[in-house]
């Protein structure tokens, strides 16, 4: 099977400052990248770029085959991304939320969707709850729910347990590994937690100052 995702030579400047440069890696089916480095390295700038929220300075994203610049649609109907700090709209209830997002993805079947997704964040007594109500594990939660809405072959996750406490993180880190090796769907996972990283990542690349440090 060809790769999720296809980064090549990935670069963004700022004036004279380059953020990411010349960053390529790739993500296989099944497999889950830990994308790591200090504050400053690069990995918000390269998964905005993936997202394609921010346009690089120059190189390439390619999701499953499409190029992300020119098959951006056909590209990104495939994506998910999920983020402590890209909360979701706070006045809309844990279904409406679910149910809005998923209307923006096109999911058949959406209904269904929503109610199996709420079993499985464990957010069925939050149905009617506005968003901005929520602890912030429950909150947490809910992004992770929304992150799987449209049964995305490519998720980012963004520090995605942060808020967590460690047995419902460990629960997670299961329940995300086990839908990577079953729907063959690849992971790029950030993170400053070194134990998590250990525990869920098959492969980790280093970010420093805008390049690949390390990778293996």
């Amino acid at each position: 099977m060809s790769a999720v995702l296809e980064v090549q030579d990935l670069q963004k400047n700022y004036a004279d400052v380059a953020a990411v440069n010349g960053v390529s890696f790739a993500v296989q089916p099944g497999e889950i990248v830990g994308l790591l480095g200090p504050n400053g390295a690069g990995k918000t700038t390269t998964i905005s770029m993936i997202l394609g929220i921010l346009e690089p300075t120059a190189g390439s994203v390619s999701i499953l085959g499409k190029d992300l610049a020119s098959h951006r649609q056909e590209a990104l109907e495939h994506v998910n991304f999920a983020a402590v700090y890209a909360q979701l709209p706070p006045n809309l209830t844990v279904w409406q939320n679910l149910y809005v997002f998923g209307m923006l993805y096109g999911v058949t079947g959406l209904a269904a969707r929503v109610a199996s997704l709420l079993k499985e964040f464990d957010l069925e007594k939050f149905t009617k709850t506005k968003s901005g109500a929520l602890s912030s594990g429950e909150q947490t939660r809910l992004t992770l729910a929304k992150g799987m809405i449209n049964s995305p072959t490519l998720i980012m996750l963004d520090e995605p347990t942060a808020s967590l406490d460690p047995s419902s993180a460990r629960d997670i880190r299961a329940r995300i590994k086990t839908y990577a090796h079953s729907q063959h769907a690849g992971i790029l996972w950030t993170s400053h937690n070194m134990h998590e990283v250990e525990a869920v990542c098959d492969r980790v690349i280093f970010l420093s100052h805008g390049k690949i440090l390390l990778e293996g």
